[in-house]
């Protein structure tokens, strides 16, 4: 079915200057692009992206202690990530894209590879091109350096796309 996702590159990837390459990338696997901005991240649009939704929080605490993190709770650590992650997509320029294909929010998830760039498989662009650990994160008190952000269901990928290119983009 075809699908529409949103990827942002993040500050760590615009400033390695890799955006060519990743949107590269994703092309290589038929997604295509429909649109791009390269800008400034609204602080407004960044509070809605990164809720502090207890679900949200707890699913993001988790990747803490999946990495082998001991943590006293899992939306507490939620808390922390989401400041990290609300100060560190502002701080610099970000292009957002989205794109349109066969499965394309599966599809971009897989290429894109996991969260923590140091168990993302090769072949992935955190695995090819991440150099961060969330271990390492935790330990400097900031997000993981992992050069994307990929929706990662449809219906978060029809909500993000909404906030971040308009209700009919």
């Amino acid at each position: 079915m075809i699908q529409r996702t949103l990827i942002i590159i993040k500050p760590d990837g615009v400033q390695r200057g890799l955006t060519e390459e990743i949107i590269n990338r994703y092309q290589a696997v038929n997604l295509k692009l429909i649109k791009r901005k390269d800008i400034l991240a609204p602080q407004d649009i960044v509070e809605k992206h990164y809720p502090l939704d207890p679900a949200y929080l707890k699913s993001i605490g988790e990747k803490t202690i999946a990495a082998g993190q001991k943590v006293k709770s899992a939306e507490d650590q939620g808390k922390k990530v989401v400041s990290w992650l609300r100060r560190f997509i502002t701080s610099g320029p970000i292009v957002a894209l989205l794109l349109e294909g066969e499965d394309a929010v599966s599809v971009a998830r897989k290429i894109t590879g996991f969260t923590d760039p140091q168990t993302a498989e090769k072949g992935t662009i955190r695995g090819d091109l991440g150099t961060d650990s969330i271990l390492k994160a935790n330990s400097e008190e900031r997000p993981v350096y992992n050069l994307i952000h990929a929706s990662g269901s449809t219906d978060e990928a029809k909500k993000e796309i909404e906030l971040w290119f308009g209700s009919s983009p």
